[in-house]
């Protein structure tokens, strides 16, 4: 009897710890749970973003709106049919009428729902014809779509001629594949490098189009989602009205890094972008190399490094050994050439349908540093330079 209560005692005593533990990983997780992210998704999300444009507004309205139809034919179906089978039950003794059919019934079945569809379809439309008016813009900018990150060119307003690619955080990048993401981050796989920024209360016309295969550029707090179709021109637009961070990803499957091309635009005040243009072309003009210089191997090299990292080790890995149809760069015939137009044709235009996409919006000075970086790393020891002057006659 001793020897059983002990037992028992010492059941009790393991239940009671796994409890303890249980409750201590419970309390773990909910230090660790992530909050809101304003202008992002939510907890346990189930409506639609909160809107900050009238198209975003008008979506929502609309939904709600044909969600209050739908409710109401669902239970005024369901309840006339519940009804008619308590009311007309045979236990209560009635008995099926006869009659072959109603000149009323067949109007009243075609007339209801015609005028129900009338008052879905009028909104809708009106909705469809706003979102897809894109004249007037204040400011025009186009997205162009990579496997798989994003190009933004300032093509005409306050701001025009700035261009650049935004890219996944990198510190993001490695938790994910690490597999050991910091759970505190609310914006995780959706910071990246460099923010789209956009005066508030101005009108934005967005230009979608893509380098490789197809994307979609898409913000829900703006009620925005366009395809960007290689060899194709779309277009959309939005008028942000407060001032925030805004977040959307791509929403077409692209490939096997579709889940890493985020979009954060940055709405700012009118005073604000102002600044962020002219420092940004002076950051461009600091970053406007002479291609006339001619560069030595070891700072080319060090900067190709930088480059291929940003850009290039993603697909090729930082070995440079390439993985499935990414084809390996170490020990490439093609790197290993003498004939250096061959590489530089490649990268400046792309390969193999897109595979391989064109790096045209990288700097003269960059797209020679790579290069040389791919032709001296590695097994590659082709002692070989690429000056940015080849870069340009190429381009040319």
């Amino acid at each position: 009897m001793m020897m059983m209560n002990a037992r028992v005692h010492q059941a009790g005593r393991r239940l009671g710890q796994a409890a303890l533990a249980a409750a201590a990983t419970l309390s773990a997780q909910a230090a660790l749970a992530v909050n809101d992210l304003p202008g992002g998704p939510a907890v346990n999300q189930i409506n639609l973003h909160p809107p900050v444009t009238q198209i975003a507004a008008s979506q929502m309205w609309l939904h709600n709106f044909m969600l209050v139809i739908c409710l109401v034919i669902f239970f005024a179906v369901f309840g006339v049919m519940f009804y008619s089978i308590f009311k007309h039950r045979k236990s209560k003794g009635a008995v099926s009428a006869t009659f072959h059919e109603s000149v009323a019934v067949e109007i009243a079945w075609t007339v209801v729902p015609f005028v129900i569809v009338i008052l879905m379809a009028l909104p809708a439309t009106k909705v469809v014809v706003a979102m897809k008016d894109t004249t007037n813009a204040d400011l025009t900018i186009k997205a162009t779509g990579y496997q798989w990150k994003w190009g933004y060119d300032y093509l005409k307003g306050e701001g025009e001629g700035i261009g650049f690619l935004a890219t996944l955080d990198a510190a993001q990048r490695e938790m994910s594949d690490s597999g050991k993401p910091d759970l505190n981050t609310d914006n995780y796989l959706l910071k990246v490098d460099n923010p789209l920024v956009v005066p508030v209360n101005k009108k934005v016309r967005i230009i979608t189009t893509a380098n490789d295969v197809i994307h979609a550029w898409m913000v829900p707090a703006f009620g925005v989602k366009q395809d960007a179709i290689p060899g194709f021109v779309r277009d959309t637009w939005f008028k942000a009205e407060k001032v925030g961070d805004y977040y959307g990803q791509c929403a077409e499957l692209c490939g096997k890094e579709h889940a890493y091309m985020p979009i954060h635009v940055k709405v700012v005040s009118a005073e604000d972008y102002s600044k962020w243009v002219d420092g940004k072309k002076k950051e461009m003009a600091a970053k406007a190399d002479d291609p006339s210089k001619v560069w030595e191997l070891s700072p080319l090299m060090a900067r190709g490094e930088k480059v291929y990292a940003a850009n290039c080790a993603v697909c090729h890995k930082p070995d440079g050994k390439g993985a499935g149809p990414i084809k390996a760069l170490d020990g490439s015939p093609i790197v290993q050439s003498d004939d250096k137009s061959k590489q530089i044709h490649i990268v400046l235009n792309g390969a193999n349908n897109g595979a391989m996409p064109s790096w045209k919006a990288l700097g003269d000075t960059d797209i020679a540093a790579v290069i040389t970086y791919t032709k001296n790393s590695w097994s590659n020891k082709t002692g070989q330079l690429v000056q940015p002057a080849e870069i340009q006659a190429e381009r040319k």
